[in-house]
């Protein structure tokens, strides 16, 4: 682990899996709109929302898709990753007051780069409404090592 109590990339094994679960509130929705510019009526306005194939307002996708972040960062590998790529597949939709659980599982692994390659997949409920895949960096204990080394050596 880092000093940040994350994982280092020699941590991990294939197959690790950690979990994140947050309830999508109006205020949410809200601020989410205000911070990312999309006020799409679908999100925000349920007079409109109704009118639509979902029948009533659901959560931005992005939203969803941000508790994946948020297992990655406080979660596995933890503090200091780094999002690198993401891949999404939006299955169904949020609707206000739902509780999202996203889980990350390690599929890959490349010590040399400290990446590791993460299956992404969150639910409400049994239902699968995101999946994807994830490319993240990671600290490294070795990399640590070298670097406290080579400090060591510049001082003598």
């Amino acid at each position: 682990m880092n000093e940040q109590f994350g994982h280092d990339i020699e941590d991990l094994q294939v197959g690790m899996q950690a979990s994140f679960a947050k309830t999508i509130t109006e205020a949410d929705i809200v601020l989410f709109a205000g911070v990312s510019g999309d006020n799409n009526a679908i999100h925000t306005n349920e007079e409109f929302a109704a009118t639509t194939a979902f029948g009533g307002r659901i959560a931005h996708g992005f939203l969803t898709a941000s508790v994946i972040s948020a297992a990655i960062a406080n979660r596995l590998p933890g503090p200091g990753t780094v999002y690198l790529g993401q891949q999404l597949r939006f299955l169904a939709p949020v609707r206000p007051g739902q509780t999202v659980r996203a889980t990350v599982t390690v599929k890959s692994i490349n010590l040399e780069k400290s990446r590791a390659v993460l299956e992404t997949v969150c639910k409400v409920g049994d239902l699968v409404v995101i999946e994807g895949e994830a490319n993240v960096m990671t600290t490294s204990m070795a990399r640590r090592v070298k670097a406290a080394q080579a400090t060591a050596s510049a001082i003598a």
